[in-house]
């Protein structure tokens, strides 16, 4: 048995997952966070306690302040003794690697996670190592952002380079909407979790055509590839993710592709001892690396995954962290294809009711209906924070899986309390 260090977590579906995977394997774990009431707030209503909550230990600390953080772990290591670090939020992830390294336990290089969570980094890296990505440019301000646009050209894609879930991710298609953007960024200079922001601007080339994303698991110097997921993205000018599908309902040749493209940014990053989740868009001059996330993906996909190969990643995240052999061999599950559907407010208001959740409950291909309750204050979505729920879909036949969800979330109607609902 072994004990993990958990530090800090989103609050979505790994928050349950990662903590399910390690108390499965028979491991416990100790949570380390700065704002309990972050998960407190967070706890399913009527399922008692938040997952994470349920830890051997939970103890409060600044989890922001990485050289008083790894001081306060090393006393802490002495009287709980931890065999592995994890965290399942990538503003922490530098700092797990970081732990490991100080305390001798296994885990990648920090200095390969730090390029991997920083979007300016990663381009640099990957451009040195000859992967594929955008055209891109790193600017300090609105100015040096204008003359590096019209270098790459117009329409383009601002990003901030350490944030997650898409936010302040914007295609802009002239100038004005790229100050715009500019100055969205410059007003957000502190994350979720209070920690501050580098002020880079990363401008890229507007990437056409499909996206995926490849999951792998990378152990002993190997990187396994797990599989191929589809995307949906919605909400221009941003980019949300609305659904995804596991394996990908692509040529397998395009499949193939992607999957060496992946490898390829995985060790040109250095990474090792860790699960991947790296995007990807296939445009008409091939593959295009967006991102490389040195964590399991979000958003249900690892469940995805599960449902079709019954490889767990989750757990494969708790083995690689206790330096042990994942098992990563496919299992026959009955299930050929999984999707899931995200359902998006479209105004801003008070949510009263979701109509047509009864009728999807009841449908045989439903893995999942999970949907947010009354009284919920929700915008318009401009990222992939503002979900109310979502469907997950499996088709035991072949690939059908995501017009099945899609076909469910068509039929599941927000209602909004009239005095609150404005148009967005």
């Amino acid at each position: 048995m072994g004990h993990l260090l958990v530090i800090e977590s989103w609050v979505g579906s790994m928050s349950g997952l990662l903590p399910g995977a390690i108390r499965e394997e028979g491991h416990e774990f100790t949570f380390l966070t700065r704002d309990l009431h972050h998960y407190l707030r967070s706890a399913p209503a009527g399922e008692g306690p938040h997952p994470l909550l349920t830890a051997r230990d939970v103890i409060t600390g600044d989890t922001n302040d990485t050289g008083a953080l790894l001081d306060r772990i090393e006393g802490l290591h002495a009287v709980l003794g931890f065999d592995g670090v994890v965290s399942s939020c990538d503003y922490y992830l530098p700092a797990v690697a970081r732990t490991a390294r100080r305390l001798g336990l296994p885990g990648p290089a920090p200095e390969a996670v730090e390029a991997a969570c920083r979007k300016d980094l990663t381009r640099r890296a990957l451009a040195q190592a000859g992967v594929a990505g955008p055209r891109f440019a790193l600017c300090e301000g609105v100015g040096e952002a204008a003359a590096a646009a019209r270098g790459i050209g117009y329409p383009l894609v601002v990003k901030p380079v350490d944030l997650c879930a898409g936010m302040l991710v914007r295609a802009v298609r002239d100038e004005r909407e790229l100050e715009l953007a500019c100055q969205d960024l410059a007003g957000f200079p502190v994350n979720a979790r209070g920690q501050d922001r580098a002020p880079v601007i990363l401008l890229e080339e507007l990437l056409v055509g499909p996206e995926v994303s490849v999951e792998t698991v990378s152990f002993g110097g190997a990187t396994h590839v797990v599989g191929v997921t589809d995307k949906s993205i919605g909400g221009a000018p941003a980019f949300i993710e609305t659904g995804h599908m596991f394996p990908a309902g692509i040529e397998a040749a395009l499949a193939s592709e992607a999957a060496e493209t992946a490898l390829r940014a995985v060790r040109a990053l250095g990474l090792d001892q860790v699960v991947c989740h790296t995007e990807i868009k296939l445009t008409p001059d091939g593959p295009r690396l967006v991102e490389v996330n040195p964590s399991p993906a979000g958003n249900r996909i690892t469940e995805l995954v599960r449902h079709v190969t019954g490889v767990d990643l989750a757990t494969a995240c708790v083995d690689v962290a206790l330096g042990r052999e994942p098992d990563l061999a496919p299992r026959a599950t009955g299930v050929r294809s999984a999707a899931i559907a995200f359902l998006l407010p479209d105004t801003t208001g008070t949510l009263a009711a979701i109509e047509g959740a009864e009728a999807v409950r009841a449908r045989p291909e439903v893995l999942e209906l999970t949907l947010a309750g009354p009284g919920r204050t929700v915008r318009a979505a401009t990222s992939n924070n503002e979900y109310l729920g979502h469907v997950m879909t499996a088709d035991t036949e072949g690939g059908g899986a995501r017009a099945a969800a899609e076909r469910l979330l068509a039929g599941l109607r927000p209602c909004y309390e009239p005095s609150a609902a404005v148009p967005a």
